[in-house]
């Protein structure tokens, strides 16, 4: 009788042979049983997995196949008759008892599924077969199927007329098939069952029909199309043994009675590297991989192919995940994980699983019991690679913890001493005790030791819980949260536990309420201490989050455990919160006052700390008390999150009694000694909002403008980016203008420009800048900066104010020819007032009085007494058109505004400048000096500081204006003043004698 199939068949993914169709079997013609004799039995073979019985009969086909209901009915021709003894008296897993009843034409096979199974009906190889297994709930989401990687070529190996001919040839007892290729292929070579398999990586049809008959070698040969490969699949006995070998373009299989040894290998080795834990084969020449469906099974295999000469795996590996198939050359991988990935690239073949392939440690041979001294017990590993053993781990025996220590400490000493190939026990086992006896540093210390020697422990669970472990007893956060961040560690419920309080101690209450709960099954194996110490810490990350019901239940349990006086003192402050959370003040108070009498400073310090919040909030304490409770404690207590959370305390009462200064230097201080502290954002968000509601929402406004300066300029890293920032100096920069510190606004105006600003909101607030330095009297340096910021595109408004700004300094450099030409075609009042002082320097008198009188317009006719710039500008008229000898323009002026001369502020020198020069009063160097430039340029500053006043409280906005191609004048770089031509005043006429 052949090898058992089921063997192999047994095997079967469930998924995929429930999934095989139903299928229509053709009738064959009845046997007639032989005179004279019993009819012969049908054989009947099961075969049995976990999650699938296989049932066939060999050498007997149903003649026909129906479905009853959930049953599957099979009928037999007349004259033979199945043997039922594995169907009936014993039926296999997913079966009731079989039944047999006779039919017209023969006996009819009723094979009946247990509950909540499935039956289903195949062929392979000419056999038919029965597979029971479990219904499933739901249809599975099947993975997307994988891909063929397929070789990169520059020329197609199939011959032109894409057939590959087989040619037979016997050679004594073995039979070679060889296969001519247009160019060199890749191929592999295995077997599987009853088939070996021949797999090339080029897309061709096979031609097999001259493979001889009635061979020993072989019973079957079939070509497989696939999509991106050819192969050729071949039924032949168990003695058959198959060896592949190539020269140049033509592949030669060989059957026979014997094999030769491959004269290359195949190594595998488990691969950490890269991520998850996957398996590296290294075949030199590997050309692809292909999924080749198997019809025999009905599953998929990854074979991968490889060029001459053969090379393959010399015996079964058997995994979790998947099995590697000997070959005679490539690779075949059985899958049995649906997420199995294989992927080729060069001499390395890559086997794994997105999550990673269940393999057996790195360290399973570092493991292996080292000698130790008889008289020293290690400390024995935990069920669990995060569950601290605190009560085993740290018993020392009768001679106490040194002698104990000592005497693991000499074992590690020892093993390490023997170089890298040394076990590990000795050195974990003394890091158990260390880590029991809850000695963090030192178990740390010898763990990293561990690690730096043998770098493959990092890779093992045990190693990384234990050493996280000891990290957040040591509260290195970051630390243990890298340690338990390993794959190795993902799915142990302890280490959860350890990621879910070191997430807490993080700020991370979310993530801790999630690990916590992942990790629920693995609490009560834990000590008690550490059993209520993470059922406290749940209980705050849970109060935190605002859940008070699962913080009453994690702390109620917290409360049933005997722990140390330092942990109650802990829950007695958890409880404290939770009732004040719930508005039970006085409760919370009393428990409160109880706690911060506690001789551990680390729940005495915070429980002080929110004892005088509530009370400053109930109205039971003075700020200034207050205020000396929380300046002592947060030099009692120093380096945690409760010194952060007392100065942030400190802080707030600062702020409410206008102590600015002091509050923003606490807050700042508080945030620089420790960044790392998950309270350490919120103090920078109170330190930022603070600084925000001084400079932005006007709370510094009644500050001196030299006190809010010096404040703003101290704190100034505390400007927030964009148009909020921007806003907030624009309002220092107004009250300093209006105050005539005129240095400190320009001086922050240009720290604006060069630190915040680019583009179009540089080139208004540099005309800004400029705007202050002319009204300093520092015509340079306004030039500066309307050079220094100007661009290819502005908003019309905002150029047409540059010019003016530009043409003022470029006047007071005493360059009036050079401002005129920059204003030509700018009709603005700003531009006629440019114009009119232009005018006035180079002593164009006619012509700077008709602009002055412009500017006036009809200002006569309103009745409201004259302001300072306006009787400035009548002033310098009448003393333009004096000077120009325009009695007639006098005469008009005179007309017009002696009333509203009379009163004004100046009478007396308006009615000299309307009078004109006459003989025995003023002369023309009077009349200049009544006018003088410091009257106009006070004017113009009153001007200026006005509308600093009213633009400067808007953000920065682009103007309504269309954007225009700017078309100022080339920067003129600043230079010797241009010498003026003075214009001669006019001769005095004679006086006239009166009659």
């Amino acid at each position: 009788m052949r090898p058992f199939r089921s063997a192999l068949l047994a095997l079967l993914s469930a998924s995929l042979a429930l999934g095989a169709p139903t299928l229509a079997i053709p009738k064959a013609r009845p046997t007639a049983a032989k005179k004279g004799g019993p009819p012969k039995p049908i054989e009947v073979r099961v075969g049995q997995a976990k999650d699938l019985t296989h049932i066939e009969f060999p050498g007997s086909d149903p003649i026909s196949s129906r479905k009853d209901g959930a049953d599957l009915v099979l009928r037999f021709a007349r004259g033979s008759s199945p043997d039922l003894v594995q169907l009936k008296v014993a039926p296999p897993h997913f079966a009731k008892p079989a039944t047999i009843t006779a039919s017209p034409g023969g006996v009819e096979l009723r094979i009946s599924p247990a509950d909540g199974a499935v039956v289903r009906l195949g062929k392979a190889d000419g056999v038919v077969f029965v597979n029971l297994a479990a219904a499933p709930d739901a249809a599975p989401v099947a993975p997307p199927p994988p891909k063929d990687q397929t070789p990169v070529r520059r020329a197609d190996p199939a011959p032109a007329s894409g057939v590959v001919r087989m040619q037979p040839e016997l050679q004594g007892k073995a039979l070679a098939l060889r296969f001519a290729w247009r160019a060199p292929v890749g191929a592999a070579v295995f077997r599987r069952g009853d088939a070996i398999w021949m797999v090339f990586d080029a897309k061709a049809k096979i031609d097999v029909s001259s493979a001889p008959h009635g061979m020993v070698q072989f019973r079957k040969v079939e070509a497989v199309d696939g999509r991106d490969f050819a192969a050729i699949r071949i039924v032949a006995p168990p003695t058959t043994l198959a060896s592949a070998d190539a020269q140049g373009p033509v592949w030669t299989l060989t059957l026979g009675p014997s094999q030769p040894i491959p004269s290359q290998g195949v190594s595998i080795a488990r691969d950490d590297a890269a991520g998850p834990a996957a398996l590296t084969a290294t075949m030199a020449g590997s050309t692809g991989v292909f999924w080749v469906d198997d019809p025999a099974v009905g599953d998929r295999l990854a074979v991968v192919t490889a060029l001459a000469p053969a090379k393959g795996l010399d015996q079964r590996r058997q995994m979790v995940d998947a099995v590697l198939l000997p070959s005679t050359q490539g690779l075949a991988i059985q899958p049995i994980a649906e997420d199995l990935v294989v992927s080729a690239e060069g001499d390395l073949v890559r086997i794994g699983r997105p999550r990673g392939l269940a393999l057996s440690p790195a360290t399973a041979q570092l493991r292996r019991s080292s000698p130790v001294a008889q008289d020293v017990s290690l400390p024995t590993a935990s069920a669990l690679p995060g569950l601290i053993d605190f009560p085993n781990w740290s018993k020392t025996g009768d001679g106490g913890f040194n002698r104990r220590y000592q005497a693991l400490l000499d074992a590690a000493n020892a093993e390490g001493g023997k170089g890298k190939t040394a076990g590990v026990q000795a050195r974990l086992g003394l890091a158990r005790f260390l880590a029991g006896s809850e000695l963090s540093y030192e178990a740390i210390g010898v763990l990293n030791l561990l690690a730096k020697t043998n770098s493959s422990m990092l890779g093992d669970a045990e190693f990384r819980g234990l050493r996280g472990a000891s990290r957040a007893m040591a509260g290195r956060w970051h630390d243990a949260q890298a340690d338990f961040s390993s794959p190795v560690v993902a799915e142990d419920p302890a280490s959860a536990l350890w990621r879910g309080y070191v997430s807490a101690k993080l700020g991370d209450n979310a993530g801790a309420r999630e690990q916590f709960a992942h990790g629920r099954s693995a609490l009560y194996q834990f000590a008690p201490e550490w059993k209520a110490r993470f059922a406290r810490v749940e209980a705050e990350a849970a109060l935190a989050v605002g859940d008070v019901a699962t913080a009453r239940n994690q702390l109620d349990l917290a409360s049933g455990e005997h722990v140390s006086e330092n942990e109650t003192a802990a829950i007695h402050l958890a409880q404290a919160r939770l009732d004040e959370a719930q508005n039970q003040t006085d409760q919370a108070l009393a428990l409160y006052d109880e706690v911060s009498k506690s001789s551990y400073g680390a729940v005495a310090a915070p429980a002080l700390l929110h004892a005088t919040e509530l009370r400053l909030v109930k109205g039971k304490l003075a700020p200034a008390d207050a205020v000396s409770t929380l300046d002592s404690l947060r030099y009692r207590w120093r380096g945690d999150g409760n010194e952060l959370e007392t100065v942030r305390a400190l802080g707030h009462i600062y702020l409410g009694q206008g102590r600015y200064r002091e509050a923003l230097e606490a807050l700042r201080s508080a945030g620089q000694r420790s960044p790392d502290q998950p309270v350490s954002l919120a103090v920078a968000n109170d330190l930022s909002t603070a600084f925000r509601a001084l400079f932005l929402d006007g709370q510094a406004d009644g500050m001196q403008p030299i006190q809010a300066l010096a404040l703003f300029y101290d704190f100034r890293e505390l400007t927030p980016i964009g148009a909020d920032g921007d806003l907030m100096v624009r309002k220092m920069v107004r009250r300093l203008v209006d105050v005539d510190l005129l240095d400190q606004a320009a001086e922050l105006l240009k720290w604006q420009v060069d630190n915040r600003l680019d583009g179009l909101p540089k080139a208004q607030v540099s005309t800004d800048l400029a705007t202050i330095d002319l009204m300093d009297k520092r015509p340079e340096d306004a030039l500066d900066a309307i050079n220094s910021s100007r661009t290819s595109l502005l908003p019309a408004a905002l150029n047409a104010q540059r010019r003016v700004v530009e043409a003022r300094a470029l006047l007071a450099l005493g360059r009036g020819d050079h401002a005129l030409e920059l204003l030509q075609g700018d009709k603005s009042p700003e531009a006629a007032d440019v114009r009119a002082e232009a005018s006035w320097k180079q002593r164009s008198w006619a012509q700077a009085g008709a602009l002055i009188e412009g500017q006036l317009g009809d200002r006569w006719k309103r009745p409201d007494p004259l302001s300072g710039e306006d009787q400035g500008r009548l002033m310098r008229a009448g003393v333009a058109f004096s000077l120009a000898s325009d009695d007639a323009a006098l005469t008009r002026l005179r007309t017009r505004y002696t009333k509203l001369a009379e009163a004004s502020n100046a009478p007396d020198a308006l009615r000299v400048a309307l009078a004109g020069v006459q003989e025995g009063t003023l002369s023309a160097g009077d009349f200049a000096r009544a006018a003088s430039d410091a009257a106009a340029f006070a004017g113009w500053v009153a001007a200026s500081k006005k509308r600093f006043h009213d633009q400067l409280l808007a953000p920065l906005t682009v103007p309504a204006a269309q954007p225009v191609k700017q078309t100022t004048a080339k920067p003129v770089p600043a230079a010797q003043p241009v010498k003026q031509t003075v214009a001669k005043p006019p001769a005095a006429k004679p006086p006239v004698k009166k009659s």
